[in-house]
């Protein structure tokens, strides 16, 4: 399948998509600057993510990267998804802000979940972490 096959399955059938009741974390990435944000949700089993899912509040970009980067994460150790969220936040470097900004905060959403998960060993009613992009996703000559 080429890559734009790949985009083009993702958006029209997001994999991962929709709420999960008996998770055991969420996190949340939010772009505060037009109240876009990414919720995502996990099931943890031995520090490894055994089930995942995500809701979007956002354009289609956000749609395509939270099922990319479920499909990806699901089944990884935390040590894993940690270094699959730094290697997507490295890509983004090279990518223009207002194109990057969508997928960096489904990343952050996804580093929230984990960030969660690891303050509720502790305190089980703690609360979603949220993260915040802090770019806008306007280019820089359509700001006002």
């Amino acid at each position: 399948m080429t890559v734009n096959a790949q985009l083009i399955e993702h958006m029209m059938n997001p994999k991962n998509y929709g709420p999960m009741t008996e998770s055991h974390s969420e996190g949340i990435g939010k772009n505060p600057q037009n109240g876009e944000k990414v919720i995502i949700y996990i099931k943890v089993e031995d520090d490894t993510i055994s089930d995942i899912s995500f809701q979007a509040i956002g354009c289609s970009t956000t749609v395509v990267a939270g099922s990319m980067l479920t499909e990806e994460a699901n089944g990884l150790n935390f040590a894993e998804v940690s270094t699959l969220i730094d290697s997507t936040m490295k890509i983004l470097e090279g990518v223009p802000t207002e194109d990057a900004v969508c997928t960096e905060m489904v990343a952050l959403a996804l580093k929230a979940s984990i960030d969660t998960y690891d303050m509720r060993r502790d305190d089980s009613n703690y609360p979603a972490i949220t993260y915040q992009v802090k770019d806008s996703c306007t280019p820089k000559e359509e700001r006002v």
